[in-house]
Order: structure tokens, then sequence, then C-alpha cells
């Protein structure tokens, strides 16, 4: 998943969520530090806890992303039982959060019936952020081919988060010579949920999809199973992307693999625009 869409926004403030069980949750812990404004949200969730011992009823232990990278198991609770933590939790901001929150369920609802809304909401995220139309293009279809990767993966046994983004690397070390964290550190890409292609550029966007749609359709001609075997897909799919790289550099003389994303590349060209 994106870190977009692991990530949900109120006035400012950040809510994990991960989607399980076909439904959204969301971090308690997040939730009580917007609601109470706390320094120490956890230890206010213990307290809570411990004064009202049902509220451990409505929580899942999912895994969320911490501020180190990595995935730990967080307590969690889904749209309808948010409502009855807001209910335990003194706050003027109650109300507004409560509205908030029956709009971003009601939005994954609609987004379930008709997918192409999701597609929208996310094209008009992209061009709030000031991307052109043809890079956005290239992007949802990245999403839609990334998605189709990962529900194949799944299928085929890989579960565990640190699997994904084990199979993920080995595609983009093929593709690009570089994992995901030192293509970041490549690209000076500094917090940890900047998503690495919301800054690539058209010909590594492109490649990127390249490897990711050659590993999927690899992994079905194969009938790959299980991690071992997907790691091998993923290496072959990769490598695909990887040759095709190399030939167009060889044609053109100038190397895909960039440093700079592409936000910065269009901040240029606009002002060469206006120097011109």
């Amino acid at each position: 998943m994106d870190s977009k869409d692991a990530l949900v926004v109120f006035e400012g403030a950040k809510i994990r969520r991960t989607w399980h069980d076909d439904q959204w949750f969301f971090s308690v812990v997040d939730i009580i530090q917007i609601l109470t404004e706390s320094g120490s949200p956890r230890q206010y969730w213990g307290v809570l806890k411990k004064r009202d011992t049902q509220l451990l009823t409505i929580c899942l232990q999912l895994k969320l992303p911490s501020s180190d990278g990595k995935y730990y198991n967080t307590d969690c609770v889904n749209t309808e039982n948010a409502f009855r933590l807001i209910q335990s939790i003194p706050s003027k901001k109650a109300e507004p959060f409560k509205r908030w929150l029956a709009k971003v369920g009601y939005e994954r609802i609609q987004e379930i019936e008709n997918p192409e809304l999701a597609q929208d909401r996310v094209k008009d995220y992209y061009e709030l952020k000031g991307y052109p139309a043809d890079w956005i293009e290239k992007r949802l279809r990245g999403i839609a081919i990334r998605q189709d990767l990962t529900d194949e993966w799944k299928f085929r046994g890989i579960q565990e988060q640190k699997d994904f983004a084990i199979l993920t690397n080995e595609i983009s070390k093929a593709t690009f010579g570089k994992t995901v964290g030192e293509y970041k550190k490549f690209k000076s890409l500094k917090r940890n949920n900047q998503n690495l292609r919301d800054h690539m550029t058209d010909w590594e966007l492109i490649l990127a999809m390249v490897g990711e749609k050659a590993t999927t359709d690899i992994t079905i001609s194969k009938d790959s199973q299980g991690f071992n075997e997907c790691k091998d897909s993923a290496l072959e799919g990769g490598t695909i992307a990887k040759n095709t790289r190399k030939e167009i550099e060889q044609k053109t003389g100038k190397s895909i693999v960039s440093n700079e994303n592409y936000l910065n590349l269009t901040e240029k060209k606009l002002n060469k625009q206006i120097k011109d």
C-alpha cells in the first residue's frame, strides 16, 4: 500500500491506518493524541485501558509503521469501535472528529462499490500537488499494476509486510541497481512517509511498471508459490526492466536513474520558461 493510503489527516494531524478484514483500522494512540493533544498518548491509553477494561475488547493488534520505519503490533480500532473509543475521551474535538471519521468510512464504502471513485480521488490528490496530467496517468497506471502484483503475491502465500518489502527490493535492485531505501537516499528523500514513486521521473515510473508487470506475468506463468519462488520471479521481472533501461541508456547516452525528483524537474522547466 502507498503511504498516502496508510495515512489519513485530520486537521493537520496524521493517523496511521491499515486495511484488514475488508475495513479500515485506525491507530488508537494516534486518535488519542489528536483528541487529547497529549504529549504522552501511550501513557494516556494505558490509564484509559485500566479505567475501562472493556476498551480492550474493541481493539485488534495489527502491524503499523513506526517512526523508525519498522512495523510493530499496535492497538487498532475499526470505524465503529473508534466511535466507542471517542465516547470515553472528553475532548472539544470529539464531534468534528466523529464527522470526519464517518466521512472517511463512507468514502471507502463508495470506493468499494465504484473503484473509479478511488482513482479520481488519487488523481485530485496529485493535481493539487502540482503534477501534470501525463505524469499522473503514468502514476495511476503504476498503482494498478502494483496492486495486481501484491494481490498475486498474497494469493501465493506472501503475508508478512517484511516479505513484501524484500520482494519489492528485488525488483527495484534488479531494475535500477538500488533498493527502495537506497533509491530514496539517492534522491535525498528524508521522511519515511515519502513515497519513492511520487518523486520519480517519467522513465523511472515506466521502468518500475515494466519490472512489476513482468514479475506478475512471470509469477503466474511459472505458478510461483511461497516466498523463495516469488523472489526468483521478482528477480527475473526486474532483470527484464533492467535490460530495457540499459538499451535506452546506450541509445541516448543518458542515465535514466536520476537523483532528482519529478517536482524538482518540473519546477526547473517552469523557471526556464519564465526566463525565456
